[in-house]
């Protein structure tokens, strides 16, 4: 089966290329790197010509709330078109767990507005909502800076490897699309103070973590349910301390 992973370079689009490559699929990795670019459609069709599945996982070069819109609304825009021509049988992208529910951040409308063009394309499709990465923690981490502190929020958090991401999308692919959403999050939840004490006693860091119910989360209040899956998500099987020493 032909495969086309919008966001082929990058950390889970390199992952997933590899899965599935190694289970006998053509994959065209599509990024600006390899000739295709979402925003000018510079080789976008020649890239979906003959494929069945197209994962789009790309990510906006800018958190900026105007421009990250404008990322992710033109980006889908010009894939979900170019699907429609190609005949493309199963769309699948990657969103984030609690999206509706980080409204204060200006990313996070950016993804809600992409979720609804797709559910909207008629294009057959299965949105896939991770969890935060624990690739990402580290600048979770130094968000919360406040002068020789970190002030994190106590509310939980359930970190996922990016290797058990690339796993889930590559299950998604081979499988019918669903025309709706599923959750995957890491093994376990975690309050994101202690996320970030472990993070920094592991890079040597001996800076105090502060818990705030306060603290916000790149400009959004959370509490205990923002960040956390809903009933009966995927699990991922990497735990954030093994993935902290590995």
């Amino acid at each position: 089966m032909k495969i086309v992973v919008i966001g082929g370079s990058g950390l889970i689009g390199t992952k997933l290329g590899a899965i599935l490559r190694k289970q006998g699929h053509d994959v065209v990795a599509a990024s600006p790197s390899t000739g295709v670019n979402t925003i000018t459609r510079e080789g976008l069709a020649e890239a979906l010509s003959g494929a069945q599945v197209v994962v789009d996982v790309v990510n906006a070069p800018s958190w900026e709330p105007r421009a990250v819109l404008e990322f992710f609304e033109t980006s889908s825009r010009n894939v979900l078109a170019a699907e429609k021509a190609a005949g493309i049988a199963h769309h699948i992208a990657l969103s984030v767990v609690g999206t509706e529910r980080l409204l204060e951040s200006g990313y996070f409308p950016a993804k809600l507005a992409q979720e609804k063009l797709i559910k909207e394309s008629g294009v057959p499709y299965t949105i896939l909502r991770a969890t935060q990465f624990c690739e990402f923690v580290g600048g979770i981490v130094e968000s919360g800076t406040d002068g020789d502190t970190i002030r994190m929020s106590p509310a939980l958090f359930q970190p996922i490897a990016a290797d058990d991401v690339a796993a889930a999308l590559a299950d998604v692919a081979a499988a019918p699309p669903v025309n709706g959403t599923i959750e995957v999050a890491g093994p376990e939840p975690i309050p994101l103070d202690k996320i970030a004490r472990q993070f920094l006693a592991a890079k040597g860091d001996r800076r105090e973590v502060i818990a705030d119910v306060h603290a916000r989360y790149f400009g959004a209040a959370i509490d205990d349910r923002s960040l956390t899956p809903g009933a009966n998500p995927r699990l991922g099987r990497i735990r954030f301390e093994a993935w902290l020493n590995q």
